[in-house]
């Protein structure tokens, strides 16, 4: 995944984890997610299960109401 931080201050390093609200189309209501990222890739765990994903769609993972990140599934 090609991963855009929108607040560079929270950016993962190795190994850690966030908790975070996150969407994979534009209208799709925000479903709870887990961030992981680690040494061969960056990974988003979706609580519920997620249909229909395709490589290029984006994902978008915001903390509140405040978007800190996306990026490009591949």
């Amino acid at each position: 995944m090609e991963v855009h931080w929108v607040r560079e201050d929270l950016r993962l390093q190795n190994g850690e984890s966030m908790k975070v609200q996150a969407r994979i189309r534009y209208r799709q209501p925000l479903e709870e997610a887990t961030l992981y990222q680690f040494e061969d890739g960056f990974y988003i765990e979706f609580e519920n299960p997620q249909s229909a994903i395709a490589e290029g769609q984006f994902a978008a993972w915001y903390l509140d109401d405040e978007l800190v990140g996306s990026g490009v599934i591949a």
